[in-house]
């Protein structure tokens, strides 16, 4: 029963962290209705997660080393943060969602170039399934061209390519930075995407602020989003270590199951036909791409995200990437 529970709980840290991110968006919302526009929100709560993870994990902090790649990490991230969390705010949650998850056609695109991974039959039917899902469910026969309908929708899709960027260039840092802690890399996008929000407030309309009497709520709500956010990253990254990268990543489509039904209760909003199509096109390109990359051999964008073991900061990420280099090791 102990060895069963224990199997169980990284799957079940991985859903809890699911479930988070599935609900993320409200709290946004009630920052926005306060008076805190979507940016500041962003910059703000990114920049107490990135304190915070600075604070709790500091002795890892000797461990980075400057890279032009930390720096496109953090734009990337700034880019995935910003565009998920202004687009929930302005539009329909779902439809953001799904189009934030077309990552298998943009991962096959950006790990061709960057990660010099050949473009494979299997990777573009699969990146084809994902758009697929999009014009499914973007189509309209009012609209014309199935494309984003609102700036809402064409920020969920830039954040969907900014989160696979992040994937990528996480794997690339692994390879070339292999010395850096995976709380550095949290702390890295955590900051990219403070200073990238931070930066796009300067091109807004400048909302009414808070007034005087919320401020405490307000400022009681940031922080507790960002440690809250980055308590839920790292957690989320412990049951990474444990969980083969195929099967966790299909356990994390269990946001989009969260999502639907707290778009529903707190905001009313329900899929029509052409969501449900379209997405579960999306859902099925997602497994299918994890089904695919079960066998290969280099770092993943999931496997990357190892952490080191918090009860004994010494010790090895467990899974196949440190098997591999412990046989290396061996061999030589």
């Amino acid at each position: 029963m102990n060895q069963r529970l224990k199997n169980t709980l990284p799957t079940l840290a991985i859903m809890l962290g699911a479930s988070v991110w599935g609900v993320i968006w409200y709290p946004m919302r009630m920052l926005a209705a306060l008076g805190l526009s979507g940016t500041a929100a962003s910059a703000t709560t990114s920049a107490a997660a990135c304190l915070f993870v600075l604070a709790l994990r500091r002795h890892a902090i000797r461990t980075v080393s400057w890279h032009w790649l930390l720096a496109a990490l953090a734009f990337a991230a700034g880019v995935t943060n910003i565009g998920f969390v202004w687009g929930a705010i302005h539009g329909q949650v779902m439809r953001v969602l799904l189009l934030f998850y077309l990552t298998p056609a943009w991962t096959a695109v950006f790990a061709h170039f960057i990660l010099h991974e050949r473009l494979t039959r299997s990777g573009v039917a699969l990146a084809g399934l994902s758009l697929a899902g999009a014009m499914t469910m973007l189509w309209s026969p009012e609209l014309g061209m199935p494309l984003p309908a609102n700036l809402a929708e064409w920020a969920g899709l830039m954040a969907g390519m900014g989160f696979a960027m992040s994937n990528v260039l996480i794997v690339k840092i692994c390879r070339v930075l292999p010395d850096m802690k995976a709380e550095m890399r949290t702390a890295t996008i955590f900051g990219g995407a403070a200073i990238v929000a931070a930066f796009a407030t300067l091109f807004e309309a400048m909302p009414t602020p808070p007034a005087a009497s919320q401020m405490g709520t307000v400022v009681f709500i940031v922080i507790g989003l960002g440690v809250v956010l980055a308590s839920n990253n790292m957690l989320v990254q412990v049951g990474l270590a444990k969980v083969p990268a195929n099967r966790a990543s299909i356990i994390m489509l269990f946001e989009l199951v969260v999502t639907a039904l707290s778009a529903w209760a707190f905001a009313g909003e329900v899929p029509g036909p052409r969501e449900w199509a379209g997405g579960a096109c999306i859902v099925v390109a997602c497994v299918l791409s994890s089904w695919v990359h079960r066998d290969r051999a280099p770092v993943g964008p999931l496997e990357a995200l190892q952490p080191i073991d918090p009860a004994d900061p010494l010790k090895e990420p467990s899974g196949d990437a440190s098997a591999k280099k412990k046989s290396q090791r061996a061999m030589v």
